[in-house]
C-alpha cells in the first residue's frame, strides 16, 4: 500500500511541538542549572555567615584555651547547627583536630579537606568530600591575643541537603514550563488547523505537483486565460493571453489592476463589466476573439473572474471567403434554374412556331448576364473579388434590389491582401443590402472599387433609410447594429482592416438618398 503522505499543516504542527517542546525543556533545564548556582552560592553565603559568627563568638575563644574544648565546644556547635539548618558545625585546632562534630565518635579525629587559605588567614568556601558525604563547607580562622590563629571554624552544608532543597522548586518550575508547552501547542494547532484549510489538506509532494502541472498546462493551452481576484486585479495571464491581447512577454501585469494595464477596450470594457459572457465575439487589435467570462465560486465564496479567449481571425477570413463562393454557387443554382424555365419557354415558342419571339427572349436574358459577368470580370482581375461581385449581385436580385456596379470600377491586382478587401467589400454590401431590405422600390446597391492617388478606394452607397449622423461613430463598434437581431461585427471588422492598414472611412449620403461609406486604404511602399 502506499505510504500515506502528511499534508503541509501536519508536519508544521509535528515541526512547531518538536521546538516547543524542545525550547521548554531546554528553558526548564537552563532554569534548572541557574537555581542549582544559585543554591551553591546561596549555601556558600550562609556557611560561610554561619562560620564567621561562631569563630568570633567570645565563648569559642575562650573554650578554645581550655584544658577540655570539646566539653564547651560540642553542645554549642551542634545547637548552632539545628538553630542555622547546616549539617555541620566543626570547630578544630590548628592542626586539624575537631572539637565538635555532628557525629561525637569522630571527635579528636582529623579534619578532613583543605584548610590552608584559613590557616593563612583567609577565610574561603571550597566543595570537599568528607566523612558526612559531598558538602559546600566554610573554613574560618579563630584568632586569639596578638592576632595568633588558635583554631579553625569549618560549616558545611552536604551537596544532598542542597539538591533536597532543588526537588522541591520542581513544582513551581513544572507549574511554569507545563502551562507555557500547553499554549504553544494549543496555537500551533489552531495554526495547523488554518494551514490545513488553506491548503485543503495537500502535501507538500501533491502542491508541488499541481503547481507544476498546471503551470505547464496553463501555459501551453491554446486559449488565452485571463484571471481576475475578487477585487478585480490580475491574478494571471498565460502566454496565449499574452499573445491574444498584444502584451509583451515581461509585461508586469499580475496585482495590477484592470484600470492599470493596456488592454484592448473590448476586453477591459467585458472585464469591468463582471457580467457573464459566452462565447461573445469582441474585436482586440487587429484580431477577431471569442470571449467567455464567468464568476468562479469555491464552496460559495466568490474568488474573482476567468476570461478565456480563442483566436478567430483566421476562422473569420475564412468563413467570408466561404460566404462569398457560397453565395456564388447559391446565384450559380438559381440562375440555372431560371436558365432551365427560359430554356423551356424557348422551346415552347419554337414548337408553337413562334421563332422570333424565341429568339428575341433567350438572346435578351443571356445578353444582360454576359454584360454584368464581362464588366465585373474585365473591370476586377482579382478573382476572388471578381467572384465575390458576381455571387453579390445575384443575391441581390433574388432580394430585388438593383446591385450597380459602377462603370470606372477598375482594379486590377491588389496590392493589399485578398482577405483584406474581401473584407472591406463583402460587409460593405451586405450592410448595403441590409439596409434597402424592406424599403419600398426602387432598391439600389451602387458598388466602386478602384485604385487612385496611391489608395485603394471602396465605395458603396445605397437607396436605404440613411444612417443618422449622430450614429456614424457607433456605426463601427462592435455589437451595434441596426436589427434588433444582429450580432454588430461586420461594420466593426472594416474598422479593424482600416485601422490595420492606416486608412480611413467617411460616410456621407448617396445619390439615392441613403448612405454612402466610403474606405481609402493606403497602397504599401514596397507595392508602388
Amino acid at each position: 500500500m502506499a505510504r500515506r503522505q502528511w499534508s503541509i499543516a501536519g508536519q508544521l504542527f509535528a515541526l512547531q511541538a518538536l521546538v516547543v517542546t524542545l525550547l521548554v525543556l531546554a528553558g526548564a533545564a537552563g532554569v534548572a542549572l541557574l537555581a542549582r548556582s544559585d543554591s551553591n552560592q546561596a549555601a556558600e553565603q550562609e556557611v560561610l555567615a554561619v562560620a564567621q559568627t561562631v569563630a568570633n563568638a567570645p565563648g569559642v575563644r575562650a573554650a578554645l584555651t581550655a584544658a577540655d574544648p570539646s566539653a564547651t565546644l560540642q553542645p554549642y556547635a551542634e545547637a548552632t547547627r539545628t538553630a542555622t539548618g547546616t549539617d555541620f558545625v566543626v570547630v578544630m585546632a590548628p592542626n586539624r583536630t575537631r572539637y565538635s562534630h555532628p557525629n561525637p565518635d569522630l571527635i579528636g579525629q582529623p579534619f578532613i579537606g583543605d584548610i590552608g587559605p584559613a590557616l593563612a588567614g583567609q577565610p574561603f568556601t571550597t566543595t570537599n568530600v568528607g566523612t558526612l558525604g559531598e558538602s559546600v563547607r566554610a573554613v574560618v580562622p579563630v584568632y586569639g591575643d596578638g592576632h595568633r590563629i588558635i583554631g579553625l571554624v569549618s560549616v558545611g552544608i552536604t551537596t544532598k541537603a542542597i539538591n533536597r532543597k532543588l526537588l522541591g522548586q520542581v513544582p513551581v518550575l513544572l507549574g511554569g514550563a507545563v502551562p507555557a508547552l500547553a499554549l504553544a501547542a494549543t496555537g500551533s494547532w489552531l495554526l495547523s488547523r488554518r494551514l490545513r484549510r488553506q491548503t485543503h489538506g495537500l502535501g507538500p509532494s501533491q502542491m508541488t505537483r499541481m503547481y507544476e502541472y498546471y503551470d505547464a498546462v496553463l501555459h501551453s493551452v491554446r486559449e488565452g486565460l485571463l484571471v481576475l481576484t475578487r477585487d478585480g486585479r490580475v491574478a494571471l495571464v498565460n502566454d496565449e493571453g499574452r499573445r491574444l491581447l498584444g502584451l509583451a512577454e515581461d509585461a508586469a501585469v499580475t496585482d495590477r489592476p484592470v484600470s492599470g494595464i493596456d488592454l484592448p477596450p473590448a476586453v477591459a470594457e467585458l472585464l469591468d463589466s463582471g457580467r457573464d459572457a459566452h462565447d461573445e465575439p469582441i474585436l482586440a487589435g487587429d484580431r477577431v476573439l471569442v470571449a467567455n467570462q464567468r464568476t468562479t465560486r469555491f464552496e460559495g465564496t466568490v474568488l474573482g473572474t476567468v476570461l478565456t479567449l480563442r483566436d478567430q481571425t483566421e476562422l473569420r477570413n475564412l468563413a467570408s471567403e466561404l460566404d462569398s463562393v457560397r453565395a456564388l454557387t447559391e446565384a450559380l443554382q438559381a440562375q440555372t434554374h431560371e436558365s432551365a424555365n427560359r430554356l423551356h419557354t424557348v422551346l415552347t415558342l419554337v414548337e408553337l412556331g413562334r421563332t422570333a419571339e424565341a429568339v428575341q427572349l433567350a438572346t435578351r436574358d443571356l445578353a444582360l448576364a454576359q454584360q454584368l459577368t464581362d464588366r465585373v470580370v474585365g473591370a476586377v482581375t482579382e478573382p476572388a473579388l471578381a467572384a465575390l461581385l458576381l455571387g453579390k449581385s445575384a443575391r441581390a436580385g433574388e432580394r430585388g434590389v438593383d446591385l450597380v456596379i459602377e462603370p470606372d470600377c477598375r482594379l486590377d491586382d491588389s496590392p493589399l491582401p485578398t482577405t483584406d478587401l474581401l473584407t472591406v467589400v463583402g460587409n460593405l454590401v451586405d450592410n448595403a443590402l441590409e439596409a434597402v431590405a424592406g424599403t419600398p422600390p426602387p432598391r439600389r446597391v451602387r458598388v466602386f472599387v478602384g485604385a487612385a492617388d496611391d489608395e485603394i478606394v471602396v465605395r458603396v452607397g445605397d437607396s436605404g433609410p440613411g444612417l443618422d449622423p449622430d450614429r456614424v461613430a457607433d456605426a463601427f463598434r462592435r455589437g451595434w447594429s441596426t436589427k434588433s437581431a444582429g450580432r454588430g461585427l461586420g461594420l466593426a471588422l472594416v474598422g479593424q482592416v482600416v485601422r490595420r492598414h492606416g486608412g480611413r472611412t467617411d460616410v456621407a449620403r448617396a445619390e439615392d438618398g441613403g448612405t454612402l461609406f466610403t474606405v481609402r486604404l493606403p497602397i504599401p511602399r514596397e507595392a508602388t
